[in-house]
C-alpha cells in the first residue's frame, strides 16, 4: 500500500506540472468512467458564423518545461484565412511544443492568442471542433472499428464520412481491409500500418470540418506517392473552403504548398517567410531543405 501511495503521489505531481493553474481538487475529482451501460452522448456542434476564422494571431507565446530550459520562447505568428503555414526545424527545436501550447494541451507561461481579434483565454476549451482540430505526431486509436475511430461518437448522418476518407487518401486501403470501415483495428491500431494509422487520424480531423487544421508531422510514415496525394487533397480542401492550415513538417512536399514557413531553432523563431525567401536568407532552412538536419 505504501508503494501505491508513493506512485500515486508521483502521478499527481506530474499532473500538477503539466496542468498549471488547475486546482488540486480538480485532479482527483471523482467522475464516471462509463465501463458499463450506455455511453454519454458526444456533443456535436454545427458550424456557425461565430466559429469562422479570419485571422489567428499569436504574440509572445512562451512555455518552459518544468525544471528545464527547454520549450518555446516569445513566439509571434499570424495565420490568415485560407493560408497554409508550415513550421519546421531540427529535432528538439520546439515544433510539437508550439502546437501543444497553442492548443492549450500545455499551459503557456505567457503570451496572447487572438481568434479574429478576440482574446483566447483558455485555448483547451476554445480551440475545439468546429473551430479547430488536431492530428498529433503519434495518433491514438482505440480497439474499435475504423469507422468508430474516425467518428469518435459523433452522429454519422451529420457528417460526410466518405469525403473525409477520400480527403485522407484512405479509399484504396479500405478495399484491402477485411470489413472496410467496420474492420476492428486492434489495440492502439495494431492491425493497421503506420501510414494507415496516420490517415485514419487525418480522416478523424477532416470529418469535423474545422476552420483551423493542425497537423504534426502527418506524413512521416507514408510513401512518396501517398504523401503527395494526401497533401494535394488536404490543401485543395483548404483553398476551396477557406480553411486555415498549420503544419509541422520537414518534407519538401509540404513546403511546396506553403504560403509561409516558420523556422524554429532552440525554441525560438530563427526566420520566417516564403520558401523562396528562406532559401536565400536562412542558412538553417537551407540545411533542412537539403536534408542535412531533420
Amino acid at each position: 500500500i505504501f508503494v501505491q501511495y508513493k506512485q500515486t503521489g508521483v502521478s499527481v505531481k506530474r499532473m500538477q506540472e503539466v496542468l498549471k493553474g488547475v486546482d488540486d481538487e480538480e485532479l482527483v475529482k471523482p467522475s464516471s468512467v462509463h465501463l458499463h451501460g450506455d455511453l454519454p452522448e458526444i456533443p456535436y456542434y454545427d458550424k456557425e458564423p461565430k466559429h469562422l476564422l479570419q485571422q489567428l494571431r499569436v504574440e509572445g507565446l512562451t512555455y518552459h518545461f518544468p525544471d528545464s530550459d527547454k520549450g518555446i520562447e516569445d513566439i509571434d505568428l499570424q495565420l490568415e484565412r485560407g493560408s497554409v503555414t508550415v513550421v519546421t526545424g531540427r529535432i528538439g527545436s520546439g515544433k510539437t511544443t508550439l502546437l501543444r501550447v497553442l492548443l492549450g494541451l500545455l499551459v503557456k507561461d505567457s503570451g496572447r492568442i487572438y481568434w479574429n481579434e478576440t482574446p483566447v483565454d483558455d485555448p483547451s476549451t476554445f480551440l475545439l471542433p468546429p473551430r479547430s482540430a488536431y492530428t498529433p505526431q503519434v495518433p491514438r486509436l482505440f480497439s474499435e472499428t475504423v469507422r468508430d475511430n474516425i467518428l469518435l461518437g459523433i452522429p454519422g448522418p451529420k457528417v460526410n464520412l466518405p469525403e473525409a476518407v477520400h480527403g485522407a487518401a484512405m479509399e484504396d486501403d479500405l478495399k484491402l481491409l477485411d470489413d472496410g470501415l467496420d474492420t476492428l483495428v486492434g489495440t492502439k491500431g495494431v492491425k493497421l500500418s503506420g501510414g494507415q494509422l496516420q490517415r485514419t487520424a487525418a480522416a478523424r480531423m477532416l470529418v469535423r470540418d474545422p476552420e483551423l487544421l493542425v497537423f504534426d508531422d502527418l506524413s512521416s510514415a507514408l510513401d512518396v506517392e501517398t504523401e503527395k496525394i494526401l497533401w494535394q487533397r488536404t490543401f485543395r480542401r483548404v483553398r476551396e473552403r477557406g480553411a486555415t492550415c498549420l503544419v509541422v513538417s520537414h518534407r519538401k512536399t509540404a513546403f511546396q504548398y506553403a504560403d509561409a514557413v516558420v523556422v524554429l531553432r532552440d525554441g525560438r523563431i530563427e526566420s520566417q517567410g516564403s520558401v523562396d525567401t528562406l532559401l536565400e536568407v536562412s542558412p538553417e532552412f537551407q540545411r533542412i531543405w537539403r536534408g542535412e538536419v531533420t
